[in-house]
Order: C-alpha cells, then structure tokens, then sequence
C-alpha cells in the first residue's frame, strides 16, 4: 500500500502523527504541504475518495483561513472556486493528511489511524 503523508514540519500534530507512522512500521512518502501543495486535480480526487465534504479539508484554525474570512465566504463558493483556492496556499489544507489506495485520513487521531490501518 502506498501511503501519501501531507505534513507541515512545523506543525505539532505533524510530528506526532510522522512519529507513529514510524512506530507502527507504515511505509510512507512525506510530502510538505506548503512546498508541494496539492494540485485541484489532487484535492478533486482526494474529496471523492474520501466521501467527506470539501469544508472537511480546510484548516478552519489556521490564520490564512481567518485572514480571509473564509467561514463566510466558502459556503457561497462552487465547489471548483473553493478547490481552487484550496489548493493556492498548503496551509488552507486541514493536516495531516494521508491519502492511500484504502482512503483518505484528514487530521490525526490515534484511534481513528489505528482502525483504519489495522482493516
């Protein structure tokens, strides 16, 4: 299984989630979200994996999505528009964020990663 892992080095979660990866032996390819941010045609392919709605992969806590008042404006976006300005900037993107051939991780919760690398 190929495992995709977007992380932001600086990010605490990122950490701890790159950490048990490690500690549980799961192969993956690393790639920082802010130099190598996922293309539209990427998030496309990762919101219909997922089955998650497209709101899910924004960082609703990060300063760029307050900066740009986004909770007023995505909900009156398309859903190419917001895409779009998703994937301008990694840090609107909600990490970590593992994408693989099983589905699409969004966030890091112990039990929730747990589940659904054992299945």
């Amino acid at each position: 299984m190929t495992v995709l892992f977007f992380n932001y080095p600086k990010c605490s979660t990122c950490v701890k989630a790159r950490k048990w990866l490690e500690e549980n032996k799961i192969d993956f390819t690393s790639r920082h979200i802010v130099e190598e941010k996922p293309t539209a045609e990427e998030l496309k392919s990762f919101i219909k994996l997922s089955n998650l709605p497209l709101k899910k992969f924004f960082n609703t806590s990060g300063i760029f999505y307050r900066q740009l008042n986004l909770k007023d404006k995505i909900p009156t976006m398309t859903e190419d528009e917001a895409i779009n300005l998703l994937s301008s900037n990694g840090m609107l993107v909600k990490r970590p964020l593992i994408v693989c051939d099983k589905g699409i991780l969004i966030g890091f919760k112990v039990d929730e990663w747990k589940n659904f690398f054992e299945k």
